[in-house]
């Protein structure tokens, strides 16, 4: 598959560099950014040579006759770019959050689906082996109803006198790293949210852009109670990227944590059932390619296979509305209705 990649910055190279090389049936012809420094920086790593690089989205594409479109700007880039790839036909592989409002992913989502196109949303943290593990053991109902989950994220922040680097973004905590965790919820649970009541904090001496600490309770439609907490700056053993979750059943309960970076945490991918004053580990799957690649290898079969991939762009819109929601709540201080039109 030809693969033409938007958005060269830091984060973008990354991707060139470490992850579309894990994709075998993955063919790079072009790079596209609006700045030059960044398209300077692709040929400097040695990403690609200066006529792969172009400024232009629909010059890039006349030039490179990509098959598909892999976007990895930032944010405010992520709906135009992906506009000028589906209306030239092509199918859509975005980083998250895909749009900076439920209105507007909504209305891309629409535009894709009259044009019969694929938009799926990297939400690599679906693609580790004990999310489809806890995923079946809810599906099969062998320790009864799910009752309630609490998760919990940590990571120790630096103290810093200016924020630098990913520090400066608006929602460090909510916009950048829960998603993850909210979609996940909704991923093994198979079932949507209703209501988010969530709080943020920032502690004095972290250079943060926004508050990178934070608690919510998200009731789901027919379902569990969730309760979060999560942190950039917990002085606590850090968790893995996944997060720790407990989940309560009626008959047992499921331990486990995903996607460890190991040489922070030590955090193994793991899950455990505790039922009947007994304690097991639970079998993980191997799967072809996880995280990033996971994504990106997602998408590409199911473009050649002509079939709907995990996380389109319609399913995750209910991991954008409990984001949006938590932002809302955590701003207003009073309860959200989460609502996905």
């Amino acid at each position: 598959m030809r693969l033409l990649q938007i958005g060269m910055g830091g984060w973008g190279r990354d991707w060139a560099a470490t992850v579309v090389p894990e994709v075998p049936d993955v063919k790079p012809v072009g790079y596209v950014d609006m700045l030059p420094a960044s398209l300077a920086a692709v040929v400097e790593a040695g990403i690609a040579r200066r006529d792969l690089c172009f400024a232009d989205i629909d010059e890039a594409i006349r030039a490179t006759s990509p098959d598909a479109v892999l976007i990895t700007a930032n944010l405010p880039g992520h709906v135009p770019a992906a506009r000028a790839a589906l209306a030239a036909g092509l199918p859509v592989l975005v980083e998250k959050p895909f749009a900076p409002s439920i209105a507007e992913a909504t209305a891309l989502v629409e535009y894709a689906e009259e044009r019969d196109l694929t938009v799926m949303v990297s939400q690599n943290y679906r693609f580790q082996p004990a999310v489809h593990a806890v995923r079946e053991i809810v599906r099969d109902g062998t320790l009864g109803e799910l009752v309630s989950i609490a998760v919990d994220f940590r990571r120790t922040g630096v103290r810093r006198t200016a924020p630098s680097g990913r520090p400066v973004l608006t929602d460090p905590l909510l916009g950048d790293m829960s998603i993850h965790h909210f979609d996940l919820m909704r991923a093994v649970t198979g079932r949507e949210p209703e209501q988010v009541y969530c709080r943020t904090w920032h502690p004095d001496g972290f250079g943060y852009g926004g508050p990178p600490a934070g608690a919510a309770v998200i009731t789901f439609r027919d379902g569990p109670i969730v309760s979060y907490r999560g942190s950039w700056v917990s002085s606590g053993p850090v968790t893995a990227w996944g997060g720790e979750w407990r989940m309560e059943f009626d008959h047992g309960e499921v331990w486990w944590t995903s996607r460890p970076d190991g040489s922070e945490s030590g955090v193994a991918e793991s899950a455990r059932i505790r039922a009947d004053g007994k304690e097991r580990a639970v079998a993980l799957p191997e799967l072809t390619a996880t995280d990033r690649a996971g994504s990106l290898t997602e998408f590409t079969t199911s473009v050649r296979e002509d079939w709907a991939p995990e996380a389109t762009g319609r399913d995750n819109l209910g991991s954008l509305a409990i984001t949006y929601a938590a932002i809302e709540s955590a701003l207003t201080g009073v309860p959200i209705d989460v609502a996905v039109r």
